[in-house]
């Protein structure tokens, strides 16, 4: 565990500071606002319409296509935007799109999610209309906690179809495995305050999407939504054709697929998440060992997409800002284009 190469300021020392911490700063908006110079409908899974945005750079290394995690839309998730201005400056070019049910993606159609089973197909069918549309290759699928389980299943499907043009995929804290991790916040006091968070917030899409499309969303059904799993319960897994919640979470759970990707993949994770089962570190390591085409960047601290860095810490990387994850990953998007590039 690479513990001695990244630090927190002292008052983000608890993973579960650092992560309440890292969910505020969204209110507080954003250092770094986004500015598209266009924006496109792409076309998913099933032909599905999917709202995304980009931007072009002269003599590009590749695209960043990103998008957020488990609720929000483009225009308020600053870690997106924040990424996006550093990949800008470092010479790649940017898609972030709204995925299914979030956003104006829910505007477009009421398909609800599906956690990757088919935002994972998804993530391709952009790669390939922004290949049609010039953006320059390779293609990047890039997310962080569900987003990074969107793309991990993006990477999945780009190796299962063979798209040479789509070169790997880049997660911090994604979700791996969602029975254990939701059964774990079930456990601590602080769980549980994250998980009311989180359906709260999921509650709120659902009305959102009552209103785009009242025909296809019942309210008393929505009313009884207090869980993670009881949004799923209520509204996804019967359209999907999964008898239980447990069983749509098995299936789209990422964890099974690390070992048999062989698509350059990287993963940074904190052992203090909060957000998710602690038997899952060990298990991860054990992956990454294993599979020599996963770079897996374990630290001691870091929360729930977290990584603040304090100042010492971004002299010792040479960093422009606090946002250490987001810069760690660039670095290896950098250091896999100079690779492709020198074949």
């Amino acid at each position: 565990m690479h513990s001695l190469s990244y630090w927190p300021p002292p008052p983000l020392h608890s993973g579960v500071i650092h992560t309440v911490f890292t969910a505020y700063l969204q209110r507080w908006g954003c250092f770094y606002p986004w500015q598209p110079q266009t924006s496109h409908i792409f076309h998913g899974a099933a032909g599905v319409p999917l709202y995304g945005e980009g931007y072009r750079v002269a003599q590009a290394r590749g695209t960043v296509i990103a998008t957020y995690g488990i609720t929000g839309a483009l225009q308020n998730q600053w870690y997106l935007h924040t990424l996006a201005h550093w990949a800008i400056a470092r010479g790649f070019e940017v898609v972030l799109f709204d995925w299914r049910a979030h956003g104006r993606s829910a505007e477009l159609s009421p398909v609800l999610t599906s956690d990757g089973l088919y935002e994972g197909q998804d993530f391709v069918a952009i790669a390939q209309q922004c290949q049609a549309l010039g953006y320059t290759p390779p293609y990047w699928l890039v997310g962080y906690s569900l987003g990074g389980q969107l793309a991990l299943w993006g990477a999945w499907y780009a190796q299962q179809q063979g798209a040479k043009a789509i070169g790997g995929a880049a997660v911090i804290c994604p979700n791996l495995d969602s029975n254990r991790s939701l059964a774990h916040l079930s456990t601590t006091f602080w769980g549980r305050q994250f998980e009311r968070a989180i359906s709260r917030q999921l509650q709120h899409l659902a009305c959102h999407l009552h209103r785009l499309h009242p025909q296809m969303f019942d309210l008393k059904t929505i009313a009884k939504i207090d869980t993670i799993a009881g949004f799923d319960a209520a509204l996804v897994i019967e359209r999907l054709g999964f008898a239980s919640v447990a069983d749509y979470y098995a299936a789209s759970s990422p964890l099974p697929l690390l070992p048999q990707l062989t698509v350059p993949l990287w993963i940074l994770y904190a052992a203090d998440d909060p957000l998710f089962a602690p038997s899952l570190v060990p298990e991860l390591l054990t992956i990454a060992q294993s599979n020599a085409n996963l770079t897996l960047l374990m630290t001691e601290q870091g929360g729930h997409v977290g990584f603040t860095s304090d100042r010492q810490c971004q002299r010792l990387w040479g960093d422009p800002d606090y946002c250490w994850g987001i810069h760690r990953l660039l670095d290896w998007l950098e250091q896999q284009t100079e690779t492709l590039g020198s074949i």
